[in-house]
């Protein structure tokens, strides 16, 4: 991936930053759990 392609992806994400991956691990951890039976995760806002 070039770093063209990466400073164009990073433009479209509002916070201008990727997620790391600790920020994410409790949403994932949440996703597979029992407690979200009801939803798709079609769109996580």
């Amino acid at each position: 991936m070039t770093e063209e392609h990466i400073n164009y992806m990073l433009s479209k994400i509002p916070r201008n930053k990727f997620a790391k991956v600790e920020e994410l691990a409790s949403l994932v951890t949440w996703l597979a759990s029992e407690e979200n039976s009801f939803s798709t995760a079609a769109v996580l806002i």
